[in-house]
């Protein structure tokens, strides 16, 4: 239950690294209200999560799961580098939460 809540705070966070290239600099009122919100959620549920699972395996999923996801969407959504020493960054980011999650206690 704790991991997948770790897992649904990780989109939250993919999806307010999104929303604050929407919200140009907080100068957009709904796109900044809503990665604002988005901001609140995923670091509440982070909070839940960590009751049960260990903090620094926790904080390095979540982050993981930013990173990974705002790399796919820019590609797709804004056009960035998708250069594959790139992908194979990403690739290895994608290892390290798989690693953690295996080794977790």
């Amino acid at each position: 239950m704790y991991w997948g809540i770790l897992v649904i705070a990780g989109l939250f966070e993919i999806a307010w690294a999104i929303g604050l290239k929407y919200t140009e600099g907080f100068t957009r009122l709904m796109p900044s209200v809503l990665t604002a919100g988005a901001m609140v959620i995923s670091i509440v549920l982070l909070a839940l999560a960590t009751k049960k699972l260990p903090l620094g395996t926790a904080y390095a999923v979540w982050t993981g799961i930013g990173a990974v996801g705002a790399v796919t969407l820019g590609i797709v959504l804004f056009g960035e580098s998708a250069q594959p020493l790139r992908l194979l960054c990403v690739a290895l980011i994608v290892a390290g939460i798989i690693g953690l999650k295996l080794t977790a206690a």
